[in-house]
């Protein structure tokens, strides 16, 4: 037993992905047919969270070293799961979370070429061993990250891109390689959606997976 009545589910997927407005409307599917659902993100999520994403982030911390940003993603996710993530689960409620440890994984590990298992031990120690019930990755092309990427820049030019989006082609290849990886490793948590198909697309697969899921785990 995971000592929590509620459920535990994550998104991932590269920069551009679109995991975050699918998010949104899975949750607000999962409300509207009755579930206790919350949304929520990594870094972030918490006041105290929400400050230390804002360092990790900012463009203007490019000397910023690598084991400094495994540590400062770690120290936001403890508060985010101490003060947000656990009391929800406790509560019985859905929580969907944008981002986890398997993004750490991803982008520091191997993104960064970190040790694997360091990374992955501090995470333990962070998160008190908190493991999704249920990981969807949101998965597109390289290119498409780029494009995506490209396309928001020019949209919103006064918001630009965050520290981690600037890096080069070669750094999120990796991330995304190291992404197919973690879900290859463990097909039973991991469900791999492709994400460079029309949103509507996405969304259904999503929302009729994850609501055949609570079907069978949750009471309402």
């Amino acid at each position: 037993m995971n000592g929590y009545s509620g459920m535990f589910i994550t998104f991932e997927g590269p920069d551009g992905s679109g995991k975050t407005t699918q998010i949104a409307r899975v949750a607000e599917e999962l409300a509207r047919q009755g579930f206790p659902v919350m949304a929520t993100r990594e870094p972030g999520g918490t006041a105290i969270s929400d400050k230390i994403r804002s360092i990790i982030l900012d463009p203007e911390n490019g000397e910023m070293a690598d084991r400094t940003e495994v540590l400062l993603y770690a120290a936001s996710r403890a508060q985010h799961v101490e003060e947000k993530i656990l009391p929800a689960l406790r509560e019985g409620r859905i929580v969907l979370c944008d981002r986890f440890v398997d993004a750490s994984m991803a982008y520091q590990a191997y993104g960064l070429g970190l040790s694997a298992e360091a990374v992955a031990a501090i995470n333990r120690f962070a998160t008190g061993g908190l493991v999704p019930d249920r990981t969807y990755l949101i998965d597109v092309p390289v290119a498409v990250t780029q494009e995506r990427l490209a396309a928001r820049a020019a949209r919103h030019p006064a918001l630009g891109l965050d520290r981690i989006e600037q890096k080069d082609a070669g750094y999120h290849g990796r991330v995304r390689e190291s992404f197919q990886a973690i879900a290859a490793a463990e097909p039973e948590r991991i469900r791999i959606v492709r994400g460079d198909r029309p949103p509507d697309e996405v969304f259904a697969e999503l929302s009729g997976n994850c609501l055949s899921l609570l079907a069978k785990r949750v009471k309402r």
